[in-house]
């Protein structure tokens, strides 16, 4: 089985998804970063991806920084240097017969580019799309989890015993 990487445009993603989008125009840039990177992390458990969030530095100027948050590999561009560019030249060392690597942006002269280096595309929507898909499939095992264990759960051997005692109960 090939190792999946979901490499995300940031920024894109926070001018695309409506939560993020308000967060945004209240000049809450740090706060809608997180609340991305805590979606991705949730993402990335449930579906078993590799995520990587790049940032440009265009709202955060400096050299390069990689870090992990919530087991989300995070990115900013070195000053300068943008995202599209970042994840052009990382696709390109990534992709390999083991390797699928999957850019979440809805620019599309960078979903082009990625995608004539071999990396498959998935537009913001798509991706926001996914992510909640992910977010009630968890919720709803979870829920199925819950229901489990407060309503116990019987072996076989013990209905067949409840299944005598109520036949003999109707006797």
């Amino acid at each position: 089985m090939k190792k999946e990487i979901v490499i995300v445009d940031g920024y894109n993603m926070i001018g695309a998804w409506p939560e993020l989008v308000k967060l945004k125009n209240q000049d809450l840039i740090e706060e809608a970063r997180d609340q991305l990177l805590q979606a991705l992390s949730d993402y990335q458990n449930y579906e078993g991806s590799e995520i990587w969030c790049v940032f440009d530095a265009q709202f955060v100027p400096g050299i390069t920084k990689e870090y992990s948050k919530y087991k989300v590999k995070v990115i900013f561009t070195a000053q300068g240097e943008t995202a599209d560019t970042y994840i052009e030249g990382v696709v390109k060392k990534l992709r390999n017969v083991l390797t699928e690597v999957y850019v979440a942006t809805s620019d599309l002269a960078e979903q082009q580019l990625v995608f004539s280096k071999g990396a498959q595309r998935i537009s913001a929507l798509e991706l926001y799309k996914d992510i909640k898909r992910s977010k009630k499939a968890l919720e709803g095992e979870s829920s199925r989890f819950r229901d489990q264990r407060q309503r116990g759960t019987w072996t076989d051997e013990q209905l067949a015993i409840l299944k005598d005692i109520y036949k003999d109960m109707l006797e």
